[in-house]
């Protein structure tokens, strides 16, 4: 086999799988309004979308956790305890804003800070899920790692390149936004080399 096929044709397979998910579930981005709802039309309220929205967004955050731990715990060779407590630190960080991003729009449309906090904080309750998946999945599975690192990886890339770059850059602050960006990848360089 080719040693560029696991990596792209898991690439490619990840993207997929969360596309077909921003197509089929029912979801709103933060900042649009109820009719630009996505996925398939329901009757559901304007919070409960933007719910969604995050919760398809964190599944492959999980995923590539999962998969991340799964490869360290079976000795896979470039896969470390190090490279997977990087990754989780970094995600874990970044879901802190998310939830944010969730609760302020539901605070602003009436449910209590304390609701709306939770509500924001149960959008990455999925993300465990997903790991647990990814791990299992990489565990029962050993000569798929390189398509499951790849999936997860493709998952990820789907959402930035659908999701996160073009929400940063509608509100007016593109340099900050592409500030913002760049000191996320250095951050997780860091980690990656520090804890590898």
């Amino acid at each position: 086999m080719l040693p560029w096929v696991p990596a792209a044709g898991g690439l490619l397979l990840g993207a997929a799988f969360v596309g077909l998910l921003d197509k089929v579930l029912p979801h709103l981005h933060p900042g649009f309004s109820r009719e630009q709802a996505e996925g398939v039309k329901v009757p559901w309220s304007q919070g409960a979308l933007l719910l969604a929205a995050m919760t398809i967004h964190n599944l492959p955050e999980g995923m590539a956790i999962g998969v991340s731990y799964g490869g360290a715990a079976l000795d896979v060779e470039g896969s470390s305890l190090g490279s997977a407590l990087a990754l989780s630190l970094g995600i874990g960080f970044q879901n802190v804003p998310e939830g944010l991003a969730v609760a302020l729009p539901l605070y602003a449309a009436g449910l209590s800070r304390w609701r709306a906090f939770m509500f924001g904080q149960a959008s990455a309750l999925v993300e465990p899920v997903g790991g647990y998946f990814g791990a299992l999945f990489v565990g029962s599975a050993l000569p798929i790692l390189p398509y499951a690192l790849a999936f997860a990886a493709g998952a990820m890339i789907f959402v930035v390149i659908e999701e996160l770059i073009p929400e940063s850059q509608r509100s007016g602050y593109t340099d900050l936004a592409t500030q913002a960006a760049l000191g996320g990848f250095v951050m997780m360089m860091i980690l990656d080399v520090a804890l590898g």
